[in-house]
């Protein structure tokens, strides 16, 4: 299975706090993960080449920025729905022997 563009998963993560009531604070965090997301990337591409220690803070501060941002929306996140997911990454991660990848659509 390819990676997902991280878009994607953070919208449909905040579709779930959506529908259950907390759209507004997971669409904001969402928002606010992705601009920090980009704005590190620009750092990676170009600041780092003219000074390179500003760039180190700068890229920890915007790193710090998307972690709280997740972690923010994932306690927006209904907790049968994160634990779902999280069953469904573990099994992806550590596959129990005789595990069959078929079987993770019984988890969905």
């Amino acid at each position: 299975m390819p990676p997902a563009d991280p878009y994607y998963v953070l919208v449909y993560v905040a579709q779930y706090a959506s529908d259950a009531g907390n759209g507004d604070n997971a669409f904001n965090d969402v928002d606010q993960c992705l601009r920090a997301l980009e704005e590190l990337d620009s750092l990676l591409l170009q600041e780092s080449i003219v000074d390179p220690e500003a760039s180190v803070n700068s890229m920890k501060g915007k790193i710090g920025t998307a972690l709280n941002t997740l972690e923010r929306l994932l306690q927006t996140v209904p907790s049968d729905v994160l634990n779902q997911g999280k069953e469904i990454a573990d099994a992806y991660r550590v596959p129990e022997e005789g595990f069959k990848p078929e079987e993770l659509e019984s988890l969905i």
